[in-house]
């Protein structure tokens, strides 16, 4: 429960847009090198949290993503129509529409989906259904 003493924050986006790369090849204790790219856009985003609680609503949206490192390898490419999210410490439920697909695998466990449908296993766990999820985070 590293957020149980997150002061409360809020805030609204009308259009969003971000793209880069990233790599982290620090050789510090704590470092797991890696490396990706990353885009998303989307139209509409509000979001509030305070403490352990989070909860946030989107518009349409689009992203995608790719990873490699040493923990593991991924790639994912998402595509909403709008969803409704909430997290209450470790458990969060999301009530969407969305054709996310893609898969990741390594130490931090497992994740595939399909037209916005399938599981992760492993420090988060989630079944979804065509972009609805209900997730548990293990540690």
């Amino acid at each position: 429960m590293d957020t149980i003493d997150r002061p409360g924050n809020a805030y609204t986006k009308s259009k969003y847009a971000r793209a880069g790369t990233y790599r982290d090849d620090d050789q510090s204790e704590m470092s797991i090198p890696k490396a990706g790219a990353y885009a998303e856009a989307g139209v509409g985003q509000a979001r509030a949290e305070y403490s352990a609680f989070e909860a946030e609503a989107k518009g349409p949206n689009a992203s995608a993503g790719a990873e490699i490192g040493v923990a593991g390898v991924g790639a994912m490419a998402r595509a909403e129509l709008a969803s409704a999210s909430a997290k209450a410490g470790r458990v969060g439920v999301k009530l969407g529409l969305a054709v996310d697909t893609g898969l990741s695998a390594g130490v931090g466990g497992v994740e595939a989906k399909v037209l916005g449908t399938g599981f992760s296993i492993g420090e988060k766990n989630s079944v979804s259904v065509l972009g609805s999820e209900v997730s548990c985070v293990v540690m």
